[in-house]
């Protein structure tokens, strides 16, 4: 399978999130129990998920890693339920032996947020697992940082735009072919405010160039910083700023949105789609 084949023709792809961790800075605990992992995944999917992105260990900053076997456990199940049922998922990991054991259980697309660097092995993984893969950059891979920022030179387009060549150069090296590759700009990892939203006004950049391009701004806490000083409680008070990116994205060309709130950016997207079509630009 390549990304083509994976793709929506005509709109955005949209990937709903499921957390099975703990301790994941919007959802943790609320999804640990593979059941209920599971029929939120299939709830997604009736909002309007074209895929579901599976994960078991947080990145959120400030989070400790867990074990491989913690990992494979909370997520392989959930993967096979929903592959069973003809549903499309990715695995959120970082660890080759989680991603290799994924594929087996039926995932659909690796999306590794270390772009292939925190696991020596992973490229080799990718390269054999004849399904698509996300590289997302984050330039620190630093657990345990509550800050988690990264210095990127003085002008975070350029540095993201040299890394995630970098990064997909090396999978293609490594034998993955260049179809199967999906790149990520990383936002909220190791960035400040400011990095992300140059990183949003870039996105065309990012998007005309050799791979389609995975945006993941989903109740960022940048986001947090557009109500100006209105109450925000929790994490879900920025979807609709969530939803906001996600139709600009979808607008300029993404090839898909990771989110939580799936209605909403479903929403966006087929309005982009819709706006695109009527107006005869690209969507």
């Amino acid at each position: 399978m390549n990304v083509a084949e994976l793709s929506v023709p005509g709109r955005c792809l949209v990937m709903g999130i499921v957390n099975v961790t703990a301790d994941s800075f919007s959802d943790g605990g609320r999804y640990l129990d593979a059941d209920r992992a599971i029929a939120h995944a299939r709830q997604l999917v009736a909002e309007g998920a074209d895929m579901v992105d599976v994960g078991g260990e947080s990145t959120r900053p400030g989070a400790v890693r867990i074990d491989a076997r913690t990992e494979e456990h909370r997520v392989l199940p959930v993967i096979a339920a929903l592959h069973a049922e003809g549903i499309p998922t990715s695995v959120d990991t970082m660890r080759a032996a989680v991603a290799a054991a994924a594929v087996a259980a039926g995932v659909s697309m690796i999306n590794d947020v270390s772009g292939g660097l925190a696991d020596p092995s992973m490229l080799q993984v990718m390269a054999d697992a004849q399904v698509p893969v996300c590289l997302m950059h984050w330039k620190t891979l630093q657990f345990g940082d509550a800050t988690g920022r990264a210095d990127h030179g003085g002008d975070v387009v350029a540095d993201v735009h040299a890394r995630l060549d970098q990064l997909a150069a090396r999978a293609i090296d490594a034998g993955v072919p260049e179809d199967r590759i999906v790149l990520d700009p990383g936002l909220g990892f190791a960035k400040s405010r400011e990095d992300n939203w140059a990183l949003l006004n870039a996105l065309p950049s990012f998007i005309d160039g050799a791979f389609p391009i995975l945006v993941g701004a989903s109740r960022k806490r940048f986001l947090a910083g557009v109500r100006r000083g209105r109450v925000q409680v929790t994490p879900a008070d920025a979807d609709p700023a969530t939803a906001a990116v996600t139709a600009i994205s979808a607008h300029m060309g993404a090839w898909g949105v990771r989110v939580h709130n799936v209605p909403v950016s479903r929403d966006a997207v087929d309005v982009a789609a819709l706006w695109c079509a009527g107006g005869g630009t690209r969507g």
